[in-house]
């Protein structure tokens, strides 16, 4: 996210008595947070649209290249010691001269929501042969971290 609001309430008095001017007081304070929280998730959704579209756009941007999404491997999601998401990708060059890939990968959480993407380019794998290369979030992620392969372009 990015930044943490934080609300505190101190007693103070505005003339009214009684638990209703309390009560107002808190309904007004609980309000103004979760306008807050709903402004820094609005802000945080519009970051992830904005870095998967820029990623969508640099696949796009890519003349001859061919989808080669089923010839990615995937490793497990691990975190580096910045608090960063990791997933080692393995991509297979099944044409007849040496290629290079560019692949995008989206950091998920277990029920499939965006976290982050990434898109990692593997230089110069040669005919027949594998490459390898580490995607990493932008963002440092905590929790069940998923990754998934959604696009990879060989050129």
């Amino acid at each position: 996210m990015a930044g943490l609001v934080t609300f505190t309430g101190a007693g103070c008095s505005n003339g009214s008595s009684g638990p209703s001017g309390t009560g107002s007081k808190a309904a007004s304070v609980a309000s103004q947070a979760s306008a807050a929280v709903s402004s820094l998730a609005s802000e945080a959704s519009g970051a992830l649209a904005s870095a998967s579209a820029e990623a969508r756009r640099k696949l796009d941007g890519i003349k001859g290249g061919v989808d080669v999404k089923g010839e990615v491997k995937l490793g497990n999601v691990t975190t580096d010691g910045e608090g960063h998401a990791t997933a080692r990708l393995t991509p297979t060059n099944t044409a007849g001269s040496a290629k290079s890939f560019a692949v995008q990968v989206n950091f998920t959480d277990p029920g499939g929501n965006l976290l982050d993407t990434a898109v990692v380019t593997v230089p110069d794998v040669p005919a027949g042969k594998t490459g390898t290369a580490t995607a990493r979030s932008t963002r440092k992620l905590s929790g069940d971290v998923r990754a998934e392969v959604v696009r990879a372009v060989r050129y």
